[in-house]
């Protein structure tokens, strides 16, 4: 169920929640079955490795990475550790995990605890979104949905996983609302709301299908999900081929991707024809053309994301929380599960492989 109707009622009535009415009425496809367990520790582990593999080279250009170093398949050395190479998390996999935490201990979303917790404790690298989100809460902005910026970056998306797991019912009118909550938090927008209610819905359907799906499913069903969700507010491009072009949302993720399967661009062509920044207008192509194109091979799906895009960390985390949900955590490579130490928060080494494990024990019926 919801999280509370009264809260509901309040937030969309304040008109602080950026989403068509359609999203009360859910998908119109169900998807059911049991998810194996392995599937929950793929899609959970798979961001945090993702997340981890790429922070330490984040924000270069896909040709700078490569020359300063090469093609990279592993964690590279850490200067926080000495110059280990091992998985360390930034932002991407805090928020993630401090959400798993919270619905563990809640037994369902609270966005209001959701809303402290991230307030409460040292962020790696927080972008300026959540950083805007932080300084609304210590000017003492209340209540918790007037605290998320209004911003078009992919904070929220990158961190938003986890709450499919609070819906062991599948994609349904109760997981988008949740998920949609979820969102604002931190983020406050028509394209943030529209693209995490569309990737938890494929998550809940990655964690039931027997095989990686076709890449022509993948992007319909996204894109679809994306086109009754979000509204009709205007976003303008900031770079690449498509410099300038301004429209909805959903008009620019149709536009783009097309052009990508019209030309078979590699993912290194088709994120330097978009861009793979912060933006979700750049984000989100770049997630959905690495799925279209190595959905079906986790390991290659995510160093694509570490080399081929920008902010890499998180493109590479929501990439891995998909590949991790259609193959389940053997199939990532062991060197990557071993190598990750685990942390959420300085000093807490495990907790991620702690909050898995309690996620894959919790009767979330």
């Amino acid at each position: 169920m919801p999280t509370d109707l009264a809260l509901v009622a309040r937030v969309i009535s304040g008109g602080h929640l950026p989403a068509r009415s359609a999203l009360l009425q859910g998908p119109g496809a169900p998807a059911s079955g049991a998810i194996q367990a392995d599937r929950i520790r793929g899609m959970l582990l798979g961001l945090a490795i993702g997340d981890a593999l790429g922070n330490t080279s984040e924000g270069l250009g896909a040709a700078d990475r490569l020359d300063r170093h090469g093609e990279i398949s592993d964690y590279l050395p850490n200067p926080a550790t000495g110059g280990r190479r091992v998985g360390l998390p930034s932002d991407d996999s805090q928020l993630a995990f401090w959400m798993l935490e919270s619905l563990l201990e809640r037994g369902a979303l609270d966005p209001d605890d959701l809303s402290a917790r991230f307030a409460s404790r040292q962020i790696f690298g927080s972008g300026g979104s959540v950083r805007q989100f932080l300084a609304n809460r210590a000017a003492g902005i209340t209540p918790w949905y007037l605290c998320g910026a209004e911003s078009a970056g992919n904070g929220a998306l990158m961190r938003i996983a986890p709450v499919v797991l609070a819906h062991p019912e599948g994609p349904s009118a109760a997981l988008w609302l949740d998920t949609a909550l979820a969102s604002i938090v931190t983020h406050r927008d028509a394209s943030s709301v529209a693209s995490c209610v569309a990737f938890v819905d494929l998550l809940a359907r990655f964690l039931r299908l027997e095989a990686a799906p076709a890449a022509e499913w993948t992007l319909a069903t996204f894109l679809g999900t994306t086109r009754r969700i979000c509204t009709d507010a205007p976003y303008r491009t900031r770079g690449g081929r498509f410099e300038g072009w301004e429209g909805t949302f959903p008009d620019h993720l149709e536009r783009v991707l097309a052009e990508a399967v019209t030309h078979e661009w590699t993912v290194r062509e088709a994120c330097e024809a978009w861009r793979s920044g912060a933006y979700l207008l750049e984000t989100v192509p770049s997630v959905l053309w690495i799925l279209a194109r190595h959905g079906h091979d986790p390991e290659e799906a995510i160093v694509r994301a570490v080399n081929d895009t920008e902010d890499n960390d998180t493109v590479a985390a929501i990439v891995g929380a998909a590949v991790g949900a259609i193959h389940g955590a053997a199939a990532l490579p062991s060197r990557w599960r071993q190598g990750l130490i685990g942390r959420t928060q300085a000093g807490d080494d495990g907790q991620v492989f702690r909050l898995v494990e309690a996620a894959v024990r919790r009767d979330w019926g």
